[in-house]
């Protein structure tokens, strides 16, 4: 909603001043010129572009079109998550191998629906507790392990905002394209006899590439790139938040500890307090404990006996 309110504020506020100065959409209507200029700006993309990098392009944009956000539910599944598969650890690594191996077909992953839809983050979480599982490793080598991996797909997330940035950049060059092509134009139709009018018209239109071109970049290309970036750095932090939880495991801290340790990582305006932290472990334990419930009050009762 947010960035549909962005959208229309920069429209009216273009074309709306331009209509109370005076102009009239069929001055700036010239749909050619947009097939210039957006058909070199595209191709200039996939040219310049691995076909990797291309559909990591695409898949964030869709992750903005769609308006998924990493909000506080999110959090809880994911924090939840890392403090059950740590409670499974804590019996064993190889206790997690039915898990992690097949984590889509796991019942504990699919009580993490939200986590599940992150395929790198689900990938980046079942690896290292693979890694976790083959050998000891302390917590300084994990630690050191980790932050290679995260910035080398921190590196490889950011090349498409990047990619898409250089093409914004050059947007009101092409948009000066465009406006030499139709300035061409417009010099063949004055050895034609056209009149001073037809030739101001033509200029006028001319001009519009350029208009096209300045308003692409600054208005659409730019912000879409930023909002790129802060997909990128939001994916980023719940990596970090798992790389800190199994950092303080490996350290051989508690699994709450590690978990809020994860905590303190989570942006400010959807980071849960230790309390609310608390609560929801207590509320997944008092779940888990429900259909035992019986026979722990029978062996609380026997040993009383």
């Amino acid at each position: 909603m947010q960035q549909l309110v962005g959208i229309l504020i920069i429209l009216g506020s273009v074309f709306g001043g331009f209509a109370l100065m005076g102009g009239t959409f069929h001055q700036i209507w010239h749909p050619l010129e947009l097939v210039v200029i957006g058909g070199a700006g595209l191709g200039a993309l996939v040219l310049g572009n691995p076909n990797h990098v291309l559909k990591e392009l695409m898949t964030q944009i869709k992750k903005i079109i769609i308006r998924k956000k990493y909000d506080s539910e999110f959090q809880r599944q994911l924090l939840l998550l890392m403090y059950e598969l740590l409670q499974l650890a804590a019996g064993g690594l190889k206790a997690l191998d039915a898990h992690v191996e097949a984590p889509k077909d796991s019942p504990l992953f699919q009580r993490y629906p939200r986590v599940l839809e992150e395929p790198k983050l689900l990938a980046f979480i079942v690896d290292n507790f693979r890694l976790m599982a083959m050998g000891k490793i302390n917590a300084h080598e994990l630690e050191g392990v980790l932050d290679q991996e995260l910035e080398a797909l921190h590196t490889e997330l950011e090349q498409p905002a990047k990619s898409l940035g250089k093409i914004g950049e050059a947007m009101p060059g092409f948009g000066i394209l465009a406006a030499v092509l139709g300035i061409v134009i417009t010099m063949s139709t004055v050895s034609q006899g056209a009149t001073s009018g037809e030739i101001a018209e033509n200029v006028g239109a001319a001009m519009v590439g350029t208009f096209i071109g300045i308003f692409l970049c600054y208005g659409l290309i730019d912000p879409l790139c930023n909002m790129l970036k802060q997909l990128v750095n939001q994916e980023a932090s719940n990596k970090e938040t798992v790389k800190v939880v199994l950092v303080t495991h490996v350290a051989g801290k508690p699994a709450l500890l590690a978990i809020d340790s994860g905590r303190r990582l989570v942006p400010l305006n959807i980071k849960p307090s230790f309390a609310q932290l608390e609560r929801w472990i207590n509320d997944l334990e008092g779940r888990d404990s429900e259909p035992a419930d019986d026979s722990r009050r029978g062996g609380r009762g026997a040993k009383a006996a």
